[in-house]
Formats: C-alpha cells, sequence, structure tokens
C-alpha cells in the first residue's frame, strides 16, 4: 500500500479524544476520518472501506455499566459480521484506553474470537490516575503498531484510567509475544505490569497510555528537545504506516 491509509476513528458516546487521535494519524501522512457510532451502526458494510480502525480514549456511555462495556456491545452486535471480515484480513485495530476495554470487552484482544476472555478491571489503589508512567518495551513482541520503537527500550507517556487493571492468565501472551509494552513499575496491579497487548498477528493493539498525547515535545514534561520535534508517541503511528506499505 503505497497511497494514503484511510483511518477510521469512531466518535460519540462519551468518546473525547477523537480528535487528538485523528492529528496523530495526520502527522504520519495518513488520511482519517472521525465516524460517528450511529452513523457506522447504519452503513456497517462502510468499516470494509478503510484500511485501520481507531477506537479513541474517552468515557463512552459514562462507563456506567463499566468502562467501554455499552459500547463494546453496541460494535459486537451491530457490526459483527464487518468486524470479523475486518479482523480476517488483518486490517489494524488500535485501541487506547477506553477503547483498550471496548476490545477486551469485545473479545478481539487477547484472540479475536468475539468472546471476552480477560479483564480491566479498577486500579489497585481504587482511585483515578493521571499522570505520566515510564514504559518498557519489548523489542520482540510481534506487535506491528511498535516496529518503529526497536532503539527505544523506557519510553515515558499520559495515563489516565480507573479500570486498568489486567486480570488475564499470561503464559500464553509471553509465550506469543503478544506484550509489547508494561510499566517500569506497578501503576495499577496488572499482571506482570502490563500496559497493553496485541494479538497473535500483531495487528489488533489495546493499550492504556495514551500515545496520541505525546506527539510532539512541546507536550512531555522537561524535555530537553525542540518543542516541534516529534514525541515518543508519534512512533506508534509510524509504525502502522511503515507497516501497511510494506507488506
Amino acid at each position: 500500500m503505497k497511497n494514503k491509509p484511510n483511518i477510521l476513528i469512531l466518535s460519540g458516546d462519551g468518546i473525547n479524544c477523537e480528535q487528538e487521535t485523528a492529528n496523530a494519524f495526520q502527522q504520519v501522512n495518513a488520511n482519517p476520518k472521525i465516524v460517528h457510532i450511529n452513523d457506522l451502526l447504519e452503513k456497517p458494510k462502510d468499516l470494509l472501506s478503510f484500511d485501520i480502525l481507531a477506537l479513541p480514549g474517552g468515557f463512552s456511555f459514562g462507563d456506567d455499566l463499566g468502562s467501554g462495556k455499552i459500547l463494546s456491545f453496541k460494535l459486537k452486535y451491530g457490526l459483527e459480521q464487518e468486524l470479523a471480515k475486518f479482523v480476517s484480513m488483518q486490517r489494524p485495530i488500535i485501541g487506547i484506553c477506553n477503547g483498550f476495554q471496548v476490545l477486551v470487552k469485545m473479545g478481539l484482544l487477547p484472540i479475536p474470537t468475539l468472546q471476552q476472555s480477560i479483564s480491566l478491571i479498577n486500579n489497585s489503589g481504587q482511585h483515578f490516575i493521571d499522570k505520566w508512567a515510564y514504559l518498557k518495551v519489548n523489542q520482540q513482541s510481534v506487535c506491528k503498531w511498535t516496529i518503529k520503537l526497536t532503539e527505544d527500550k523506557i519510553i515515558k507517556l499520559p495515563i489516565r484510567h480507573g479500570e486498568g487493571r489486567l486480570i488475564t492468565s499470561k503464559q500464553n501472551l509471553i509465550t506469543n509475544e503478544q506484550i509489547p509494552l508494561t510499566y517500569e513499575n506497578d501503576v495499577n496491579g496488572s499482571v506482570l505490569n502490563i500496559a497493553g497487548i496485541c494479538d497473535p498477528s500483531g495487528t489488533i493493539f489495546g493499550l492504556m497510555p495514551h500515545p496520541e498525547a505525546a506527539i510532539f515535545q512541546a507536550v512531555v514534561p522537561n524535555s530537553l528537545l525542540p518543542p516541534h520535534m516529534p514525541g515518543i508517541g508519534a512512533k506508534f503511528f509510524e509504525s502502522i504506516i511503515y507497516y501497511l506499505n510494506n507488506i
């Protein structure tokens, strides 16, 4: 793929990071389009006209029944056939924070069976976290969203969540190299300090940190680099565009 990939960025119902996510894709020469969930559910086949699906962060439906739960039901049962086809074609999907919670509840992570098998629950400290966190990058991960981070062992990204504690049986994730990111220190009680996981193909990626909020050095605390230079968050979006252009 040498043309600009088309990115569907979901909006509506409490999602509030769609503009930042669109900007992140624009910075890496992609063609993002923000689509309201209701419009997509009215025309579900439109999903298949896009190369990437992005589920941004926010508080979908106020997280009233649990983070991402209602939105996951709407997507799973309103787009089940289209989602299954999108996944079978190995078109990339990213879920950031609330989007990660949606992917887990839809059953697209850690294996895209459309049956939930892991959970993201209340942080161990029982409070909302809003800060920058240090993360370790797994260089052996199969994740296609991190292939441009080959020289970055420790990175820093903002986190802001109340239900980011990943509970799972860890063995398959380790064996299959499905853990691209872990927290350097325990921030929320996640198994193995997991901050993000991917599916076995590496094309579906969910993470609690917000790379779209670290696109430029200007927003990075105590950065010594010029403010206009790319931040570490840009590399996640660069990675997937590079992948699409080289398959």
